[in-house]
């Protein structure tokens, strides 16, 4: 484990090699990340993860998504939090050209009913492609639908009843996505932990009470994930922590 003082002493590229990848995956790596308050929020009031961050939570988040080949969000965190096509924006265009990434991450967008937000059907130049990831009993018209938004390849039908997320990770690994950056919701964290895919949890601890009912990081039954800490970067009482699966 590392302690590092502060986040504002450390570069780009330094805070790149401390988040790395692996080296030479031969599977898909699966890293979530999220922000909590210090009651376990993962929103604040407006049930959206945004009100609970901040400025080191922003810079760290910016980074992950451009160490990864695909940015894996359920479509219910995609439409609360008005999600997109995923651009690379510099100084990280840069560092994806050197560690020799597609330009943009993919965005890949799980519903098991195929119910798409709006935003992540738009045109965005510069953006990555997006997929969608659903069951095999999805709805005949709404998988038709996407597919022609996105392409009749862009839409992974894996799972009888629900999704299976360990199938849709080993294709997303047959397409060369192995590094898989998970930002939620709590449920589809959930679905991960329950299927032993979770690799790593890079979460950010923000220096706030918010009570009220918002859901933890983890929504659903009971789970068992043993993790270590990895290290823990601080920044103006923002805790920025990374743990890793033992």
């Amino acid at each position: 484990m590392s302690f590092l003082e502060d986040l504002d002493q450390i570069d780009d590229d330094e805070l790149a090699e401390l988040y790395a990848y692996p080296a030479d995956l031969d599977r898909p790596w699966v890293r979530a990340n999220f922000v909590s308050s210090l009651d376990g929020a993962s929103s604040g009031s407006d049930g959206r993860s945004g009100s609970i961050n901040n400025a080191a939570d922003k810079r760290v988040f910016a980074l992950l998504r451009n160490l990864a080949d695909v940015v894996l969000v359920g479509a219910g965190t995609a439409r609360a939090e008005g999600y997109r096509p995923v651009r690379s924006r510099e100084p990280w265009q840069g560092l994806r050209a050197r560690l020799g990434l597609a330009p943009a991450p993919v965005l890949a967008v799980v519903s098991g009913s195929l119910d798409l937000p709006s935003g992540v059907l738009d045109r965005v130049e510069g953006a990555g492609p997006v997929l969608a990831i659903t069951s095999l009993r999805a709805d005949p018209e709404r998988l038709e639908a996407a597919q022609r938004a996105l392409g009749a390849d862009a839409v992974l039908q894996v799972g009888e009843e629900h999704a299976d997320l360990g199938a849709a990770l080993d294709q997303l690994g047959e397409r060369g996505l192995s590094r898989v950056l998970c930002e939620g919701g709590p449920t589809l964290m959930s679905h991960l932990v329950a299927a032993d895919r979770l690799d790593e949890l890079c979460l950010t601890l923000s220096p706030l009470l918010v009570g009220g009912g918002a859901a933890r990081i983890t929504n659903g039954g009971p789970l068992a994930c043993d993790l270590r800490l990895g290290h823990v970067v601080q920044s103006n009482g923002v805790l920025l922590t990374r743990w890793l699966r033992r």
